[in-house]
């Protein structure tokens, strides 16, 4: 399976001074096969997993030096460890923090060698036991996107003819029913690979449903690992009640009445940390970077992935099979989440994707922009309409009053169109956005 995240793995190990690299993401998302697929350009490769081989945390119990722990994994796994040649890969290391303390010494003792690290919950083991600057480098994945989702169904020439196109004019009738079609497959499958693999193989709804409730249950055993006795049910509570609150102003009242903030807060963060959900924060859009005038108070919530979060619904997903034009003029908020979780697909996985959305509040008068991005030292403000039609009173009134903005973004279920300001597209491009050189290579 292609993922995007390759040719970003590929321009690191041709870095001449490069750090050891960390890839941090969800359980789940790809992670190992990604480095696995990596893995296969080089003349030798270690793959040390600690959850496996929980044996191999003796290496680092000595001391950190990085020439004796080659030494002791090169006979433990018959393999030499050649600088330049081989690729070392530290698998669910969060289950041993030293060997996440270690990773500044291999840089340091054999910066030619190229060592690569991954795990669930590795957030939490990084804030305990700390990275130095300047010796670690990441990158984040998350789960496949619409474009790496239509790629790996085979449609490598509908993937190169979405991002190819100029949206000043309209994508042929027939182009465009397929990528909704395709579109509403994504939105039951998801992006998690293991959910798309099974249904590029088999095509079976019923096991895909079995699969996302395995890993919706997975996230939930990884609770106590994480979170202390007394913040369990709340992180249990919040979980199990986003799905029903994502793309609309969060309040922790609609958790629970009897909780206060101060209980479900910590929990809250938790499971973004966790990188189970993504907080979309308000910002004043006042200039470039966004993350100047970001409001940590007021945001909004989406899951991770669109499948997992109808999965937790518990919501009849077939009709997205049977009567996608439909669906999608109805699922306002879903639509949104989609668009949500789009933008951080195609964002650069060098930092942590952050969203941000607008919002206006005067008496006796609201506005609110969906999401807004930088793109080229630009504001974009984008708006999600699910059916053919709708306001765009919030956008205009960006539009009129936001400086470094040159036009605004729809997205529905319409074809391409521009009108001024207002560029409209369809939901399955929000690829477009981001073209760059990778994508053209990924859909070559």
């Amino acid at each position: 399976m292609k993922r995007l995240i390759y040719q970003y793995l590929r321009d690191w190990a041709k870095e001449k001074d490069h750090c050891s690299l960390i890839l941090r993401g969800a359980r789940q998302v790809g992670k190992t096969h990604a480095i696995r697929e990596f893995a296969k350009s080089f003349d030798y490769y270690i793959e040390a997993n600690f959850e496996d081989m929980p044996a191999l945390k003796n290496f680092f119990a000595y001391d950190l030096d990085a020439k004796r722990i080659c030494e002791v994994l090169a006979a433990r796994f018959q393999v030499p460890i050649i600088s330049g040649k081989t690729l070392l890969f530290f698998d669910e290391i969060q289950e041993c923090p030293q060997a996440i303390i270690a990773l500044r010494y291999f840089y340091e003792q054999i910066p030619e060698l190229h060592v690569i690290a991954a795990g669930s919950l590795l957030d939490f083991a990084i804030e305990k036991v700390g990275i130095p600057v300047g010796r670690v480098t990441f990158l984040h994945l998350y789960p496949l996107s619409f474009l790496e989702f239509i790629v790996a169904q085979g449609n490598k020439l509908l993937a190169k003819k979405l991002i190819e196109h100029t949206p000043d004019k309209p994508m042929p009738d027939i182009l465009h029913e397929k990528l909704f079609f395709l579109l509403a497959e994504y939105m039951l499958i998801g992006g998690m690979p293991k959910a798309v693999n099974a249904w590029v193989e088999m095509r079976d709804l019923n096991k895909i449903q079995k699969i996302l409730s395995d890993i919706t249950n997975s996230y939930e055993q990884d609770f106590e690992k994480y979170a202390k006795k007394n913040q369990l049910k709340y992180v249990e509570l919040i979980y199990k009640k986003v799905p029903t609150l994502i793309s609309q102003a969060f309040k922790y009242s609609q958790i629970e009445s009897s909780y206060q903030k101060r209980e479900l807060a910590p929990a809250l963060d938790l499971l973004a940390k966790g990188n189970i959900l993504h907080k979309i924060y308000a910002n004043n859009a006042r200039g470039i970077p966004l993350g100047a005038g970001k409001n940590f108070e007021k945001f909004k919530l989406i899951m991770l992935d669109i499948a997992l979060c109808q999965n937790l619904l518990g919501l009849n997903v077939n009709e997205w099979i049977y009567d996608p034009f439909t669906l999608f003029s109805n699922k306002g908020a879903l639509c949104e989440a989609l668009v949500g979780q789009e933008i951080i697909a195609y964002s650069s996985p060098v930092k942590k994707a952050e969203l941000y959305y607008w919002h206006r509040e005067q008496q006796g008068s609201q506005a609110e922009v969906d999401y807004i991005i930088n793109r080229y030292e630009k504001i974009i403000p984008i708006e999600v309409k699910s059916g053919a039609t709708g306001r765009l009173k919030s956008l205009r009134h960006f539009l009129e009053k936001t400086l470094n903005v040159d036009y605004g973004l729809r997205f529905s279920i319409q074809n391409y169109s521009i009108h001024a300001q207002i560029h409209s597209y369809p939901l399955y491009a929000v690829s477009h956005l981001f073209v760059n050189d990778i994508m053209r290579e990924f859909c070559s």
